[in-house]
Order: structure tokens, then sequence, then C-alpha cells
């Protein structure tokens, strides 16, 4: 079996007497596409809020690759990414300026190869050079895919990646020809 990337344990979040996640555990493991689904106001986003150390749990424990997010959060993000459609892109910018300015944040070494790379096999390198703004809801997919592809990391996190994911979905492709697994050059899905 795969390395265990991921294990929350007993977590929580309240506001007040709302508890958006109440006492959740689960592990997840190398090598797959897992799903975390529930109704709306189910808690999901906040869960991934809480994986991201956006969001301070009221109870509970996140270990990430082996390491207490608490306590080793940096260390914990260099080796992940997420993409969400509640987090937009600079819009005055160009898809090139934005992904380059992510890539600078993220540390990546030879951004412009890795920049082209992306372009290429998430097709939008015709794109490259248009305001975000611009864009449509799939070409921003796309983008914020690459952004969340671009330090190449272990684990994606992905938020609500369904409604604008037509083409580019990977439970809608075999492992073979998952987006993810190109732009990764490596197995994933």
């Amino acid at each position: 079996m795969n390395e265990s990337v991921l294990n929350v344990e007993g977590l929580s979040k309240h506001y007040g007497p709302i508890r958006a996640v109440d006492d959740i555990s689960f592990q997840l493991h190398g090598g797959g596409i897992h799903g975390l689904l529930g109704a709306n106001g189910a808690g999901k986003t906040t869960t991934l809020a809480m994986l991201l150390g956006l969001v301070t749990p009221t109870a509970g424990r996140i270990t990430i690759f082996g390491l207490d997010l608490s306590r080793h959060r940096y260390q914990c993000l260099q080796r992940m990414n997420f993409s969400s459609p509640y987090v937009e892109l600079p819009q005055s910018l160009s898809v090139r300026e934005n992904l380059t300015i992510y890539a600078r944040l993220y540390g990546v070494r030879d951004r412009r190869r890795r920049l082209r790379q992306l372009a290429e096999e998430l097709a939008i390198a015709a794109i490259m050079d248009r305001k975000y703004r611009t864009l449509s809801a799939g070409q921003k997919t796309r983008v914020t895919l690459a952004k969340a592809l671009l330090n190449e990391p272990e684990l994606i996190l992905l938020d609500e990646p369904t409604p604008r994911w037509t083409r580019m979905s990977p439970i809608a492709y075999a492992p073979s020809s998952c987006p993810i697994n190109v732009a990764r050059g490596r197995p994933f899905c």
C-alpha cells in the first residue's frame, strides 16, 4: 500500500454554536484521487481551508506527509497545492504574468520551462498573453489548474473541481489520459 499522505483525526470547526465541521477523521494514501462529498453547507470548503492551514481547527489534528500541519505548515505546503473556484487570480494581469508570479512565490527554479510545459499540456499556450478577466470559465479552470501544478506538488487539493471541469475532469477520464497525469509526468490518477 502507498504511504499515507494525509491523516485527519477528530477534526472540528465551530463558529459559535454553528458546527461547520464536526469530528471528522480520515486517511488518504498517495497515488489516487479521493473525493470529499457532501451537501451544500456540509463543511467541505471549511475542511479544505483547514487542510491548507488557512483556518484553525477548533479541535483535531492534521498530519500531512507525516508532519503535524500546525507545527510544520511551511514544510507541508511546499509539497502540496490547491485550486478553487472561490480564489480568482488577479484580473488585470495576463495568464503568463499570473503564473510567473505564482511560480516565483512557489520557488519554481526554471519558471520559463515549467510555464511552457504546463501551457502545452493543459492547452493554454494560445491564451498565455491574454488578461485573466477575458477568459471563459473553462479557460480559467485550466489556468488555475496550471497554477496548482506549478510546483509539481505531491498532493493537490481541488475545491469544487467538477462544475467548470468538462474535458479536464480526472473523474471522466481513464488514468492514462488524466491531465494531471500528463502535467506531472508520472502516474497520479
